[in-house]
């Protein structure tokens, strides 16, 4: 499906004043709508088969394709009754996005996967650009990019020719883990124009483990949601065939801490891939705000090298991953210091008496017009707090560097609205979204004590 909606669009967006299909001719959508039986399944594999030799993002795009529509009848049916109808491109730049992580949904739901790891809620990530204002010329990069979210929309298309070859080549960078979210996130860029499709030029996106090194590459700007999980230990088979645990702690030089939790990993990698004064937004889960040790080590480290100056706790309910208690992370990169760059950190509580569903009460942008209105991005040095004594349900509270560094293990889970669920049991959730909760809490506990069980028991 996203191979044929790729094509499709692709063709459409060449028929545009100025444009041209990156499709060689002779493969591309009217060469399939030319041909119907035999010689359409034929053509359509053979079609596929070239563009995985092609460079560039074609490379990427259909590495390894195959045809899995075997029927000529219904793969007829599928192009031109179903895509060909419908004219892709008017339709909104969401919907789109939507039609192919649509499919990755719909995968998931039917092999009971997560697969929260690929989305982000479309409204976040625009009240996070928002927020960090990107501008014509920075280099941009999301380490766990999923199909792209975050850096379609941090870039810009009322560019001048300059800009706009920057942004198509240089301005944006991902790395993503799984290969087939590389494909739909390189046919994402593509179809906005980002990327090259010549041999030799390097795409702005590539299949890979963002923690197994420091690519030397820095960036004017990090957005990112990494995957959540958090397994410390994974089985391996030696050369005698005995079972040995090989931990999976990351250890690098440019890091803090040496743990096994990804989402503290992932922060100190964020550290690093930004330039001195670069910005970053990170989606980070509660225990990165409070875990001990490690946690504790890079927390303290990341208020004194950084400006940590905001911090937004998410509801749940807006992640396809149930019950997934989540907040964005934002700090400022700065120069080698013996004073604490952090002065205040800024929490919005978005969290507390909030109730969304991904179905009846989904998360709309309108939904964080306050947060972005408090955030103040013309100017953040100049804000001012909701909250008050006087009105201690105030969500948008500053708390100092001081005040942060007297707290147990430097702890930034920070909140004060009062719960109106804990006085009045006519205001509780609904019972699915209780037991949700609960069973996520056990879950997270479950794997924090496998974990400590794996990294010390013997092998088998």
């Amino acid at each position: 499906m996203t191979y044929l909606l790729f094509l499709k669009m692709a063709h459409e967006q060449a028929q545009l004043p100025g444009r041209r299909s990156p499709i060689p001719p002779g493969y591309d959508w009217p060469s399939l709508i030319a041909r119907d039986g035999d010689a359409l399944e034929t053509h359509y594999r053979h079609t596929l088969e070239h563009l995985g030799t092609q460079g560039g993002m074609l490379g990427i795009i259909f590495r390894k394709a195959q045809n899995k529509i075997q029927d000529p009848a219904k793969l007829r049916r599928l192009v031109v009754d179903l895509i060909d109808r419908e004219r892709w491109i008017a339709l909104d730049v969401d919907v789109k996005g939507d039609a192919y992580e649509g499919l990755l949904e719909k995968n998931a739901q039917d092999t009971k996967g997560g697969a929260g790891q690929y989305f982000t809620p479309r409204p976040l990530i625009q009240a996070i650009v928002d927020c960090v204002r990107p501008a014509p010329g920075e280099a941009i990069c999301d380490p766990a990019c999923g199909t792209g979210g975050f850096l379609l929309a941090a870039h810009d298309p009322n560019l001048d020719p300059d800009q706009k070859r920057h942004l198509r080549l240089e301005a944006l960078r991902g790395v993503e883990l799984v290969d087939g979210v590389t494909r739909l996130c390189a046919m994402n860029l593509l179809l906005h124009g980002i990327g090259p499709t010549a041999d030799g030029a390097q795409p702005p996106v590539r299949t890979d483990d963002s923690l197994r090194a420091d690519p030397g590459d820095r960036f004017d700007l990090v957005l990112t949601n990494p995957p959540f999980g958090r397994k410390s230990s994974v089985l391996m088979v030696n050369e005698e065939g005995d079972g040995e645990r090989e931990a999976l702690t990351v250890v690098r030089d440019d890091f803090w801490a040496s743990t096994s939790n990804k989402q503290l990993n992932f922060v100190q990698h964020v550290k690093t891939l930004l330039k001195i004064n670069g910005r970053a937004a990170v989606v980070v889960p509660d225990n990165v705000l409070f875990e001990g040790g490690a946690g504790e080590t890079v927390r303290r480290k990341l208020l004194h090298e950084c400006d940590v100056h905001t911090l937004l706790r998410l509801p749940t309910g807006i992640f396809y991953a149930q019950g997934v208690k989540a907040n964005v992370l934002f700090f400022d990169k700065k120069p080698a210091s013996a004073t604490p760059w952090t002065k205040t950190l800024w929490v919005y509580d978005l969290r507390t008496n909030q109730r969304f569903t991904l179905k009846t009460n989904p998360l709309k942008r309108a939904d964080l017009d306050d947060f972005v209105l408090r955030f103040n991005p013309a100017n953040r040095h100049d804000r001012h707090p909701t909250w008050s004594p006087d009105d201690p349900n105030g969500r948008w509270r500053p708390f100092p560097y001081e005040d942060l560094l007297a707290r147990d293990k430097v702890s930034l889970d920070l909140f004060w609205v009062r719960d109106e669920t804990l006085e009045d049991a006519a205001d509780l959730p609904d019972p699915d979204t209780i037991a949700l909760e609960i069973v996520e809490d056990l879950r997270a506990a479950l794997d924090q004590f496998a974990a400590i069980q794996a990294d010390i028991a013997p092998a088998d």
